[in-house]
């Protein structure tokens, strides 16, 4: 069995990118003004105010960018300022690095690099001793010098901006994030809400008829009977909180299953003929969708009952285009046309949670319940 060998490298990154250029760019100018032949006194003092202005530049870069650019422009101008009088190539040498450092920072705008650069290269121009080639060719030099720092001032510039955008987009997607999952708790808050206001409701009249059945009447079997139904109410309204948890756990049964499950239950409950339809293919719905829908056919089921016990009752499932569509029809009774809602403005309520409307009232001799939710 061969062992693994682990090799030794170095780092991708030592040190950030702009630390590196400081240093080699202090050492460079060290090494410039070390070596330069120089008797003028004038020349020296520039060499000194710009030396100056490259070490306050690196003092303040990064932390505060306007005041060392402002420190490294001057730096710049001054070692230009000395191109003409010196006696080497020193202050070329300083000139070009200075410029070339300031044309690659992303603090100063475009206009106010070229703007340096201009005032150099005529700088350059003018003080030039030598021959017109030799001016010639030293603004040629300080231009591309000037090119090369302003495109890579670009690539920092789009590096930066990118990071931005990154950071940017990650807050808004943990916001929506964190808005859908407070939408999500705000719904099922209002689910449970309403279930157990609906479900203690009930079951407190219902107490309160078999408490006054056997005070007033002395009936134990019609107590008995009340207390029975009691019972049944506080089952159903177990049976709807759980469900209102298990859209929260992201277990609701497909809706066209849940819809025939709860026909079912209707007709074994109240002995009521329901005939369940769909129409066109079924599409996943977001939990908000299937539970309002639900608990509206739920709602308009119990109201079929109550109005219109035994009669028959048409359950209607529709995904037509970009909505889905829930009819529930039952026949009108005696005066049944002037109902209220009976439940109803809750479940419009949580239909206009999930985007959706809700519609009801009479159409012809039935009376129709229509919810529809976009997908």
């Amino acid at each position: 069995m061969s062992e693994t060998r682990r090799r030794w490298s170095l780092p991708d990154t030592i040190a950030p990118s702009w630390l590196v250029v400081q240093v080699f760019g202090t050492v460079i100018v060290a090494a410039t003004l070390l070596t330069a032949r120089e008797g003028a006194p004038p020349v020296w003092t520039l060499y000194g105010v710009a030396a100056g202005c490259w070490l306050a530049f690196v003092a303040l870069d990064p932390r505060r960018p306007m005041p060392a650019a402002a420190c490294l422009a001057a730096a710049t101008l001054a070692s230009a300022a000395a191109l003409g009088p010196a006696a080497d190539s020193s202050a070329t040498i300083l000139t070009a690095i200075f410029l070339g450092r300031f044309a690659a920072l992303a603090a100063p705008s475009v206009t106010a690099i070229m703007t340096t650069s201009a005032a150099v290269i005529a700088l350059a121009w003018l003080l030039d001793r030598g021959s017109a080639a030799d001016a010639f060719g030293l603004a040629a030099l300080l231009l591309a010098v000037t090119l090369i720092g302003i495109n890579h001032r670009q690539h920092v510039v789009q590096a930066r901006q990118a990071e931005l955008l990154l950071e940017q987009t990650r807050r808004v997607a943990a916001e929506r994030a964190r808005a859908a999952a407070l939408d999500e708790r705000t719904r099922i808050a209002r689910e449970i809400h309403d279930v157990l206001a609906h479900s203690l409701g009930a079951l407190g009249v219902q107490l309160e008829l078999a408490q006054a059945v056997l005070e007033e009447r002395h009936d134990v079997p019609g107590a008995l009977a009340t207390i029975a139904r009691a019972r049944k109410l506080a089952g159903e309204g177990l049976a709807e909180a759980r469900n209102a948890v298990a859209a929260l756990r992201q277990d609701v049964p497909t809706l066209t299953d849940a819809l025939t499950g709860l026909a079912e239950s209707h007709m074994s409950d109240h002995r009521s003929p329901v005939r369940f339809e769909r129409s066109g293919p079924p599409r996943p719905l977001s939990s908000a969708a299937t539970v309002s829908l639900l608990a509206t056919a739920r709602e308009a089921l119990t109201n079929a009952a109550k109005h219109a016990p035994g009669a028959p009752v048409s359950l209607t499932l529709a995904f037509t285009g970009d909505r889905v569509r829930l009819r529930v029809a039952n026949p009108l009774t005696g005066g049944s046309a002037d109902r209220p809602g009976f439940g109803l403005t809750g479940m419009r309520e949580r239909l206009a949670l999930a985007g959706g409307t809700l519609t009801c009232g009479p159409d012809g001799e039935r009376w129709q319940v229509t919810a529809e939710v976009p997908e």
